[in-house]
């Protein structure tokens, strides 16, 4: 069950297997830079696509930046830059710069280690979370930072698998954005190892304020997971985490990211 949903993702494979292929088709491509940076530590080229408001050019402000995952132009950044847009214009949401990361391998780059034999058979090699993740923060950071005028805030969004990457970011990296938006997180992925390990970590945090928006749809073996970390969230009450649980029973895991991404992203830019 759980890999046949895996497989599925991410939301642009949809015009690939016959999901709402029309939906997807109708994303025109905004105006956007693109480059490809040799990774050191990847030992590849990745090809990045940086989306900036209409008014980049003639102000000098600095922007929060957004990083997304799935974010290849033939993935889910179209769509999301579009939103961007929308919102921004609307005054909804600040202005953004919006990075999106193309993939390569994306079942070993958005997983961590695992022990279980059925999370192993999705992909040749998965467990490669923390390679990627030192990618992003020690090589595309750096070179955003320079290359574009960015505030002192970002965060990351991602769904499923890369919502899997983006909570254990903030669980096991806190300090690497400012906020954190996860749609229909794997989290069952190695025996729910972030949910049972979440205690252990968030004890671990000293004092830094961040914040965390996530949804679950209302599918069995994918929604359980992120509504037992919400109950840990709660019961915690932990002061230097604002975050947010949408319990999105009547969304289907291939729905979910376009239904709650624009009130996951007012909010979470509006709580910062």
């Amino acid at each position: 069950m759980k890999i046949a949903h895996l497989l599925c993702i991410p939301v642009f494979l949809l015009t690939v297997h016959g999901g709402n292929a029309a939906a997807y088709d109708q994303d025109s491509i905004p105006k956007h830079d693109t480059f490809t940076l040799l990774s050191q530590g990847l030992v590849e080229e990745r090809v990045i696509n940086v989306w900036t408001p209409e008014n980049y050019t003639t102000n000098n402000d600095s922007l929060i930046v957004v990083y997304m995952l799935d974010g290849g132009i033939q993935e889910d950044f179209p769509h999301v830059a579009n939103t961007m847009q929308k919102l921004i214009q609307a005054q909804k949401i600040p202005p953004v710069v919006l990075v999106g990361v193309e993939n390569t391998q994306r079942r070993r780059d958005l997983t961590g280690p695992t022990s279980v034999d059925e999370d192993k058979e999705i992909a040749p090699v998965v467990g490669g979370s923390a390679e990627f993740r030192t990618f992003i923060s020690d090589e595309l950071i750096p070179q955003i930072n320079k290359t574009y005028r960015t505030s002192s805030k970002k965060g990351i969004l991602g769904e499923s698998l890369a919502g899997l990457f983006v909570t254990e970011t903030f669980l096991l990296q806190p300090e690497m954005f400012d906020f954190y938006i996860a749609f229909d997180p794997s989290l069952w992925w190695n025996d729910e190892y972030l949910v049972k390990t979440a205690d252990v970590h968030l004890d671990k945090w000293k004092g830094t304020n961040k914040t965390f928006w996530f949804a679950g749809a209302g599918i069995d073996g994918i929604a359980a997971s992120a509504r037992k970390l919400s109950e840990i969230l709660q019961s915690r009450n932990q002061g230097n985490i604002t975050w947010k649980y949408a319990d999105e029973t009547n969304e289907e895991h291939h729905t979910i990211f376009r239904s709650t991404k624009e009130k996951a992203i007012i909010w979470t830019l509006n709580n910062l």
